[in-house]
């Protein structure tokens, strides 16, 4: 992650590789004027000839011999009427973007122009661009023969008067972002439910405690839907339960799927983009992410993790299409498909947060569903759930940090689409309704405690660019449920 610093300078007396100044589309000013002097006026003659506009991410870099800077960029934040937290990320992000297009190492952005708006959010407008610059620069080089990047911006600067806790949320939100990034792009080889476990295991705080259920002591306690999901592979599952406590009552507790790896078993998968299937953990990524920025943020609220991590293979020993099988809750479940898993696995987590944590609410994440990715493309996540109150404090913090939600219903027919004729309930039903039944399923092991669910499966991956993350893994739901526990007594 980019280093972020406060700079405490005008803009004429920068020393750095390149000056990012902000521009409106719609608006004339002068506030540039002592920068326009020291470059010559190269500044006002790119504006007067219009070569420069100022558009929604339009960037112009223009050398400046002789200067403290090395370059200034002129970056277009579009009309300054629309200007808001999101347009913001997304000035960001262009601009970083350019500055490592040509090999630069550091970068100081003004913001000045961008004071002058009224944005209607929590943060200054410092604190969005820098956080769409620091999430546009993500780039996964680890498995690349050169792993570091030779030329590319290092050091980022912002003259603004943001304050330290400022600095340290806005860090604490990427770094939870980008740390998500890191776990989904790993391959499946690597990254198996123990590595997840290690992974659990590092985040180290005071205010965290971290217990893993192997195998054994996960029979006991009847978790045999999330069991019978890794029983064709060698990797043995991982149940891992990190308890943050850093206020008072009942915790929320956060469920992240965490199948490292799903060729859909006995039910397999098509060939093209398997591959992919890798990203299968992304809801126990961004959970994940949740509890290194909790480490350090030290929130006044108590926080569980339940990442129920394993691995879906078609080995002699799986499970197959036709077994009964029961959860930790005791309801019989028909095995229709086990490309059906991450419903198996959640619900004994669900059920284990109900039977041992007595939870205040429960929010679990999942690439769940193809049927999502059919519906909402990959723009947002499908959020169901059980607690209107619950569900509208997961949409604002959706609209905060720019992780779409879109509220599909959750009708008490959708139950009847599960049916069994030989078992409580089946684990998968007809393509028809396939999104809504997926999150009925879930729904009854909730049982009274207020619940919602999150099909991250059409987000979590991207297949192309967007403003601030590449194509690849996104990051998605970290912040967002970041940004929701923090402010859930609020």
């Amino acid at each position: 992650m980019i280093k972020l610093r406060n700079v405490r300078a005008d803009e004429a007396n920068v020393s750095t590789e390149c000056l990012i100044l902000p521009f409106f589309s719609d608006t004339k000013y002068s506030v540039y004027s002592a920068v326009d002097t020291a470059t010559g006026g190269l500044i006002s003659r790119a504006v007067k000839s219009g070569r420069f506009s100022a558009d929604f991410k339009q960037t112009m870099l223009i050398y400046t011999p002789g200067c403290k800077f090395e370059s200034v960029m002129l970056a277009g934040a579009g009309n300054k009427k629309e200007l808001d937290a999101e347009r913001l990320r997304q000035t960001g992000s262009a601009a970083i973007r350019q500055l490592n297009s040509q090999r630069l190492y550091s970068g100081v952005f003004s913001t000045a122009v961008l004071n002058s708006a009224k944005l209607k959010e929590e943060f200054s407008s410092a604190f969005y661009l820098a956080e769409g610059a620091l999430l546009g620069s993500y780039k996964f080089t680890k498995y690349k023969r050169e792993t570091k990047c030779k030329k590319c911006i290092k050091e980022l600067g912002i003259i603004s008067s943001m304050s330290a806790g400022e600095i340290k949320q806005l860090n604490a939100f990427v770094a939870a972002s980008l740390f998500a990034r890191d776990l989904v792009s790993a391959p499946a080889n690597e990254l198996t439910p123990s590595a997840m476990a290690s992974y659990a295991r590092a985040i180290k705080s005071s205010s965290i405690k971290t217990k893993i259920i192997e195998q054994k002591e996960a029979q006991r306690l009847g978790m045999n839907a999330y069991l019978s999901v890794g029983k064709g592979s060698r990797e043995l599952p991982r149940f891992i339960v990190m308890e943050y406590k850093g206020g008072k009552g009942s915790p929320v507790v956060l469920i992240g799927k965490s199948v490292t790896f799903d060729s859909g078993g006995i039910s397999l998968k098509p060939v093209d983009g398997m591959e992919k299937m890798k990203y299968d953990m992304a809801g126990g990524a961004a959970v994940l992410g949740v509890m290194k920025a909790l480490s350090d943020l030290k929130l006044k609220v108590n926080v569980t993790a339940i990442l129920p991590a394993v691995e879906n293979l078609p080995g002699g020993s799986a499970y197959r299409p036709g077994d009964v099988i029961k959860a930790i809750n005791g309801t019989s479940i028909e095995v229709v498909s086990t490309d059906a898993e991450g419903r198996l696995t959640l619900a004994d987590a669900i059920g284990y947060a109900v039977k041992f944590l007595k939870p205040r609410a429960i929010v679990d994440i999942a690439t769940l569903t193809g049927a999502c990715a059919i519906a909402l493309g990959g723009e947002a996540a499908a959020m169901m759930g059980s607690d209107r109150e619950l569900m509208d404090r997961l949409k604002k913090a959706s609209a905060d940090t720019y992780e779409r939600v879109w509220e599909m219903p959750l009708f008490e027919e959708y139950a009847d689409y599960l049916s069994s004729d030989i078992a409580d309930l089946k684990n998968s039903g007809s393509r028809t309704g396939s999104l809504m039944a997926s999150a009925a399923f879930l729904k009854g092991f909730a049982g009274s405690v207020p619940w919602a669910h999150l099909d991250i499966a059409g987000t979590a991956w991207s297949d192309k660019d967007r403003p601030y993350s590449l194509k690849g893994a996104t990051g998605m739901g970290a912040r967002l449920l970041l940004k929701f526990v923090r402010d859930i007594d609020k």
